[in-house]
């Protein structure tokens, strides 16, 4: 007897020990708190108690039971799979208290792997965040309302929510940065106010009541409030010295210029926390963004990927929204500059690929890249998918697409850039990538107005050597650029944008005149098609079936070493109809005189 009860005595003590490994398990608090990591719950962030052994067996039931797939589960855990995320009890932050809670206490809200765990728990339908950067542009931060849409977009974007079935079908993201533009047409106010200070007068009363005022609607915390106030009372001093003066320099007008952003990204990024999304402002410089001392279009230094690179690494948590000033920089003496057109769509896709993200976003207030300008063409669509160099022609004759030179470090980098719509976030948006869209004769028709067209005819005989070089010089030597050029031995025909200074392209006539014919005819228009060049033949017979059928003239044609451009200069007062009527042709199926494919007439989509 003793041994058996010794035998019994010993089975009891093992059981007794298995069980309490067993019950050492984090309490349902900390399942609901607790952070996952990597796919697993970190035991520093995990709470421990060990239960007695007479409720081992009562525990076990109670928090947990088998499931189909043999994986053992709390309760907790069940639920959360189930759930979608509540923001309910987030409480917007009004004092200071709030506002100066440590950014390391938001961080397992953030990281989405922790906030949905889309890939911690086996089984999980939840699909992996990918990193991004996100850029919106002053329309979509008009005013405190859109400042409000923007921030919950964004944080819609971490944490989508599930449908009725419980499932996520939109792909969670982690924003390393989002580039905001000053709000509204602040830009524009602020050049206005310094045009007014060169006058004598000094006023930021809009100013005031715009940033101030959204301040007060969302119940800022009271330090935010009081950094925006101070910004402008630095840009008032600012144009106070240039009425003392009568002076506003390029190097003073980027300055000027800066405060509009400086604001936006600060009530961003107050708004973000009150939301529960951590986040932090900062000026573009304090994150790398150098640039060299040409103001008011000044261009990224060489290095700045790499600058931007090592400032995020060793300032910035990525699980904290860095939310960033678009179009301005610093140069290498500490000045502030402004990058030239497209600049903020440039801060998002250098910080993108200097972080190596998965995609860059870029909002706008349209869905997408369309096939033409919805406020000619209302049937025109959004394309799906564009390759860089379409989405470059495009911008560079008149689409509302990035800049050629925004899409650089995202090219280089080969990250794709999505466009989208801030005002319509469930449309799908274009992608601009290195292949788009293959199978297309055309993508889509742009064009720019207030043309001039210039012919330049040889006065020397046929052949005469350094004809071209001559021409060329001379566009060098007042810094005239050209858009489209069509040339032959003895002349050339080039168009000059609205942009161009009167004066120049005076001077350039005269110096031009000395072994030449100059030609000028304004009120032009360049049409042009992003088209597969590869089947020009078809795009060409039927633009010229449509042109010769309603009366339209081309001057000039251009389809050069681009492989996807394809331009027609016409009379400014037959552009419309042109656009129209082609793009009945490539996009609607009502071509009134047939399509040209494979060499062969259709007429049946009339």
């Amino acid at each position: 007897m003793k041994h058996l009860k010794s035998t019994l005595d010993s089975a009891t003590v093992a059981l007794t020990a298995l069980f309490a490994v067993i019950a050492i398990m984090p309490t349902a608090d900390a399942f609901q708190t607790a952070p996952t990591w990597v796919g697993h719950r970190r035991p520093s962030d995990v709470s421990f108690r060990l239960l007695a052994p007479s409720d081992l067996t009562v525990s076990l039931l109670q928090r947990g039971r088998w499931k189909t797939s043999a994986l053992f589960v709390t309760e907790d855990d069940a639920e959360m799979d189930d759930a979608p995320d509540d923001d309910s009890t987030s409480e917007a932050a009004s004092s200071d208290d709030d506002a100066s809670t440590t950014l390391s206490s938001y961080k397992s809200n953030l990281n989405p792997r922790r906030s949905f765990a889309p890939s911690s728990r086996i089984g999980s339908s939840i699909p992996a965040p990918i990193d991004v950067t996100m850029k919106f542009g002053g329309s979509s931060l008009a005013n405190s309302e859109r400042v409000d849409r923007v921030a919950n977009l964004i944080r819609e974007r971490i944490r989508p929510t599930p449908n009725e079935n419980g499932e996520v079908l939109e792909t969670p993201v982690r924003p390393r940065a989002v580039i905001c533009s000053a709000m509204g047409k602040t830009t524009n106010s602020l050049l206005s106010a310094g045009e007014m200070a060169l006058e004598g007068r000094v006023d930021l009363e809009a100013l005031r009541t715009l940033h101030l005022g959204t301040c007060r609607d969302f119940d800022l915390p009271k330090r935010t409030a009081e950094d925006v106030e101070n910004l402008l009372n630095e840009c008032e001093d600012m144009l106070n010295g240039v009425r003392l003066i009568q002076e506003l320099s390029p190097k003073s007008l980027d300055q000027l210029v800066s405060y509009g952003e400086r604001c936006s990204v600060r009530i961003m990024a107050a708004r973000l926390n009150q939301l529960g999304v951590p986040a932090q402002a900062f000026d573009a410089w304090d994150v790398g963004v150098i640039t060299d001392d040409n103001y008011g279009d000044a261009k990224l230094l060489p290095n700045a990927i790499e600058n931007i690179r090592e400032k995020f690494s060793q300032r910035i948590d990525p699980n904290v929204v860095a939310v960033v000033t678009g179009f301005i920089g610093h140069d290498p003496r500490g000045k502030i500059t402004t990058l030239g057109r497209g600049g903020s769509d440039l801060t998002a896709t250098a910080i993108g690929a200097a972080l190596k993200v998965d995609e860059i976003q870029v909002w706008k207030d349209v869905d997408g890249i369309l096939t033409a300008d919805p406020r000619l063409v209302p049937n025109a669509v959004p394309v799906s998918r564009v390759s860089y160099e379409e989405a470059s022609e495009l911008a560079y004759f008149g689409a509302q697409v990035l800049h050629p030179i925004a899409m650089q470090p995202a090219l280089a980098a080969d990250i794709p850039v999505r466009v989208k719509n801030s005002y319509n976030p469930s449309a799908a948006g274009s992608v601009i990538d290195k292949v788009g869209d293959p199978s297309r004769m055309v993508t889509a028709i742009t064009c720019k107005r207030k043309i001039t067209l210039m012919d330049i005819h040889s006065l020397s005989m046929l052949g005469a050597y350094g004809f071209l070089s001559n021409v060329f010089a001379d566009f060098e030597k007042h810094k005239v650029s050209v858009d489209v050029l069509a040339s032959s031995e003895v002349s050339v025909s080039v168009t000059l944008d609205k942009k161009q200074d009167e004066q120049d392209i005076s001077e350039l006539c005269d110096d031009l005149s000395r072994f030449a014919e100059v030609e000028l005819h304004r009120n032009r228009a360049i049409l042009t098609l992003i088209a597969d060049v590869g089947r020009s033949s078809d795009v060409l017979a039927t633009v010229f079936r449509s042109f010769s059928a309603h009366g339209i003239k081309v001057e000039m044609m251009s389809q050069g070493a681009s492989k996807v451009n394809i331009s027609f200069i016409v009379k400014e007062d037959q552009i419309d109809e042109a656009i129209l009527k082609l793009h009945q042709c490539f996009f609607e199926d009502s071509c009134d005189v047939g399509m040209i494919e494979g060499g062969e007439l259709k007429l049946d989509s009339v």
